[in-house]
This record gives structure tokens, sequence and C-alpha cells, in this order.
């Protein structure tokens, strides 16, 4: 048997990559698909029937031994798909000769890669590999929120099912909290949106392979760093966040006050006693809105403390007077009175009574204020006149 005339003569068996003869063709090079659905990479190669093996001065007929497809390893040491773990039971090699189409089913997002088809035959160094390959990018498909509006009876959305690799129109299903409970199969749906809601959507048919699903955001997680007793001066970070899809937004406000933050987080530096209080965490998407309260109870020494005496007019020998001490404290602080000159406490607490007064109770009397952030003390002065006798 002869080979037709134009059967290669080379002067040596090696083959290389682009010899005439030799090649793998790929219909396209990048490939988009949808996770869960099936994808063909048509691909088809050639190879000299014959070759000339100069050490024997005759042609030999070129069969090939082996083909595979592969992503990993290099092209002269290919992991083949069907060894592949990742692959297991999702991979088929078309069985036409010189027909290489590579069939992968219930695609996954990591199966998104460069594919190459490589081919081994009899000839020493015959073998070939198709460079630089095929480009697959698998997509999830996406619930896209179109439009929404806000009212009582449920907030009133347009939802789109969408991925970037769908160019024909399938048909698809619609699932609320992960049933297939709706009926649109478009890939568009008006829906009444309520809160615990959540939507997804999945080509028809393939329903084991959902797209993640949108709703409103749930009650979110609100934390005060650094944590522990905060004291006035100090800094702390309010942190409010929520699972939500489409992603919250957030705002941080206080009772009866205009928003202090626009995003999750809220910076009080050099707290005061002031900025005690209950702080809320409105986290807000397209589909919805939650609240959370956080109570921030600033801790501080007692401010400098009032002194009143009542009754307020002159004090007159053989009356009743009651002096009265009051400070801005937390916690709450402790009071006692001492007369100045005098080493010993007249009495503890707000108020200090004298009966039946006498000259002698004349003087500075002063009131300490004490918590375990620090002392404060204020001094009155009390003058007595004498009665009638």
């Amino acid at each position: 048997m002869f080979p037709p005339p134009d059967a290669p003569k080379l002067p040596s068996v090696s083959v290389v990559q682009g010899q005439d003869g030799w090649g793998v063709t790929y219909t396209s090079t990048q490939i988009c698909a949808v996770k869960g659905s099936t994808v063909e990479i048509k691909c088809s190669y050639t190879y000299p029937s014959w070759i000339y093996d100069q050490t024997y001065k005759t042609y030999q007929t070129t069969k090939v031994q082996m083909k595979l497809w592969f992503t990993k390893g290099t092209n002269h040491n290919p992991v083949d798909l069907k060894s592949d773990s990742d692959y297991t039971g999702r991979v088929e090699y078309r069985s036409n000769q010189k027909d290489c189409t590579l069939r992968i089913t219930e695609l996954r997002e990591s199966d998104s890669a460069v594919y190459k088809f490589r081919f081994i035959t009899n000839q020493q160094g015959g073998s070939y590999t198709g460079s630089p390959g095929v480009t697959l990018t698998v997509t999830d498909l996406q619930v896209q929120v179109i439009t929404s509006r806000h009212r009582q009876d449920g907030t009133q959305v347009q939802l789109k099912c969408h991925s970037s690799c769908l160019h024909d129109r399938p048909s698809y299903v619609w699932m609320k909290n992960g049933q297939v409970t709706l009926r649109e199969t478009s890939s568009t749906l008006r829906y009444s949106f309520f809160p615990k809601d959540d939507i997804s959507c999945a080509l028809k048919g393939h329903e084991e392979f959902p797209s993640p699903s949108v709703y409103a955001p749930k009650s979110p997680s609100v934390s005060v760093s650094p944590s522990g007793e905060i004291t006035e001066g100090s800094s702390v970070t309010l942190t409010c966040s929520s699972e939500a899809n489409p992603a919250a937004t957030y705002v941080w406000y206080k009772r009866n006050s205009q928003p202090l933050s626009k995003n999750s987080q809220l910076i009080l530096s050099s707290i005061q006693s002031s900025d005690s209080g209950e702080y809320y965490c409105s986290a807000v998407n397209k589909l919805g809105s939650t609240l959370k309260s956080i109570t921030i109870d600033v801790k501080y020494a007692p401010k400098l403390p009032s002194v009143s005496v009542s009754p307020s007019a002159e004090i007159v020998e053989g009356s009743s007077v009651t002096l009265t001490c009051s400070s801005d404290a937390n916690p709450a602080a402790s009071y006692t009175w001492y007369k100045e000159d005098e080493d010993s406490l007249k009495t503890s607490g707000h108020n200090f009574t004298i009966s039946n007064i006498r000259p002698e109770h004349s003087g500075s009397y002063y009131c300490v204020v004490h918590n375990n952030r620090g002392t404060h003390n204020s001094t009155l002065q009390l003058t007595v006149v004498a009665g009638n006798h």
C-alpha cells in the first residue's frame, strides 16, 4: 500500500506544534454558560495519515493512541478531565473520528477555566495540544431588582432573572422561600414582597441550581467597640451589620435626632456624658428595611455639685433649715456633708437638715460627692440671725 503523493516526508519523525497536517480547531475560543446547565465545546483535530520514517525508509500509518481534555497540568504532563475528581461523572468525549467535542454537564462556577484538547499518536513525538484552548466562563443566575415601591400591604417589586450568558429565551421557574410556588415562567416577575420572603429563580428543568435569593434586610447585629465600660473622653465605634440581598445601606441616628452616620459604623470621639442614650441602626435595601437599637451608657465622675438652703430667706435662730446637694454623675454618687474646721461628718445623703438652729451653727458647710470615677465638692455659707428674746 502506498501513501498519497502529498504524504509528508520529514527529515525526522519529531512532530512540532504548527507543523503541516497537525492541528486542533475549536469552533469558539470563548464560551459562557450558566451554572447547572450543559455545555459542548466543539472541536476537531487533524494529523497526517502517513509519516515517512527515515530510519526504516518506509511510510508508517498514523494511529491515535490517546485523546484527552485538560485544564490542569502542562501540555506535556496534563491531568485528564476523566481522572479529575472535580469532574467525576460529568464529562463525555465525542468518540467519532477526528471529532474531539467535549460535553460537560451540571456546570459549576468552579468549572470556569481554559480547556485544551491533546492527542497522542503512535508516531515518535507524534503528540499535539490545541493551544491556546477554549476559555469557559460559568456564571450564576442573578435576580435583579428593577423597580420597587413601598406600600402598607408590602413592597411592590419587579424582578428580573438575569445571566450574561443567556442569549436565547429559556423558560424559568420562580421560587419563594425555596419552593416553586410562583407560576411565572418568563424572566421577569411582578410581586408583592413581604419582610420574611426570599425569592430566587432557576432555569426550567434545572431547579436544583437556583440563583442566590433576594430578600429584605434581616434583623441587624449591632455592637460597640471596645467592649466594656465606656468612660467620658474615650472613643467608641458602633457597628451594624445585616444579611441582605441586595446589600443593605445603613443609617445611624439617636432618638429624635438627625442621621449621625450613613454607613455601617458610627464613631463617637471624645465621648461626653450627653452622648449617653439609645442609638438606632436602620438597614435598608430595595426590598425593605429593619431597625435595631443599642444603649450607650457613659460613665463619668461627678460634675460640680449644686448646693442650696431652704428656706432661702433669712435664717433665724430656732428655725429649721435644710441644705441640699445634687450632682450629675454616672454611676450615681454618694453624698456627705461636713462643716469647715470640723473633722467629723455631719450626715450622709443629698439633704442635711438642722432643726432648732442656733448661732453657733453659722459657718461654711461643704458637700463632698463621690463615685468610682472621681470626687467633687461645693461649699455653702450659712449665717444664723439671733432671735428676739
